[in-house]
């Protein structure tokens, strides 16, 4: 369910702790992720140490993207503001620049569908996405998220207020 003939999404381990920190301290991406100031190990340690409990007691999950292959992982896949009331989950994707356009966000994207549709049984899952992102966009929209929403000026950036695109996928399996 959570892999394919290519990739594996797999559970954070102690093992990611020094990937993690390279990549939760890119500073061109923090205001996608609302982070104003650089991870240390210690917090990172600490999160992974707690990333046991369920997407159901936590309300989010993180999952390390692996190429089957190599076994390295190249990017991560969060699922969180779980709202089961609502049957709604968020979905934040990454990938490591030097794995970028080779096609990973739109495997991984449909392995989260999978597991979040079929297993968990969610009716929506949505991503927002700065209005800029042609490349995330065109995957979004390719793969049937609709786009919903536009939140003006939302997130401020070195280069000034951007817009963010409000994406959903409602399950159709149901």
């Amino acid at each position: 369910m959570l892999e394919n003939e290519i990739l594996l999404l797999r559970a954070v381990e102690p093992e990611d702790l020094e990937l993690l920190y390279v990549w939760e301290n890119i500073p061109n991406l923090w205001h996608v992720g609302n982070t104003r100031q650089p991870y240390s190990r210690f917090a990172i340690k600490q999160y992974i140490e707690q990333a046991d409990s369920t997407i159901f007691d936590s309300g989010q999950l993180r999952l390390m993207i692996v190429l089957k292959v190599s076994d390295v992982a190249i990017g991560t896949v969060d699922l969180f503001d779980f709202d089961v009331y609502h049957s709604r989950l968020a979905l934040g994707l990454f990938i490591d620049a030097n794995f970028q356009g080779k096609g990973y966000a739109t495997q991984t994207l449909r392995l989260v569908e999978d597991y979040v549709f079929h297993f968990l049984k969610i009716n929506q899952l949505y991503c927002h996405i700065a209005a800029d992102n042609l490349a995330s966009r065109a995957m979004f929209e390719k793969e049937r998220y609709e786009m919903h929403g536009t939140l003006k000026n939302w997130i401020n950036t070195p280069s000034g207020f951007r817009d963010i695109l409000v994406f959903q996928r409602f399950n159709t399996t149901k």
